[in-house]
């Protein structure tokens, strides 16, 4: 197989399956849940974040579930799904803190996991080659499914005006924090042989 020529482009390297394409459209879609409060706010903008997100979320069991049954599992769409998976979360994280007004019940497990992730994300740059170390593991599926349910919880209680949604996401985000800060110091254990003694 030839190489690639100087001037080629990502599209020239790499497949543009569907379940890339959807990892794609869900890293899109990320930054327009804040974006939906630019052009109008208060209730109807919070239902078009709930809808972004709760449509974005699904694409990401989508593209992980097609990848593995049509054997189209890449190195572009592992690097990009767990960035798109960040990037969701931490816009919309922004979106609910600053809607309820800096609510402290929602800022500090906000504040958790945020900090988490990028702690990991540095833990991973750091560790270059050896990231493959920090696979992820059943519980991490498991934070990562608390996050987005929660997330999505509260952007519709935020529709509804509150009620049984935010009080159940209220909740599920603190379960998130907490199992975000499990799977950071198991993260943190894995890399310390690496960690330790000179670079």
């Amino acid at each position: 197989m030839a190489a690639p020529h100087a001037g080629a482009t990502l599209g020239d390297k790499m497949t543009w399956t569907i379940p890339n394409i959807l990892t794609v459209l869900r890293m899109l879609a990320a930054p327009l849940v804040p974006l939906v409060y630019l052009v109008c706010d208060g209730r109807p903008a919070a239902i078009v974040a709930f809808l972004l997100f709760v449509a974005a979320a699904v694409t990401d069991w989508f593209d992980g579930y097609l990848a593995r049954k049509w054997n189209q599992q890449s190195k572009f769409g592992t690097m990009l799904d767990p960035i798109a998976d960040k990037a969701m979360v931490v816009l919309a994280l922004l979106v609910i803190v600053g809607a309820s007004g800096m609510n402290g019940w929602l800022l500090f497990p906000a504040t958790i996991i945020l900090f988490r992730e990028t702690f990991v994300s540095g833990l991973r740059e750091f560790l270059g080659a050896d990231a493959k170390l920090l696979q992820v593991t059943q519980l991490a599926k498991w934070k990562t499914t608390a996050q987005m349910v929660s997330i999505a919880l509260l952007l519709l209680g935020m529709a509804v005006g509150g009620g049984f949604f935010w009080g159940l996401g209220v909740l599920l985000i603190w379960v998130a924090a907490v199992l975000t800060l499990l799977t950071g110091a198991d993260y943190l254990q894995k890399a310390m042989p690496f960690l330790r003694g000179p670079k």
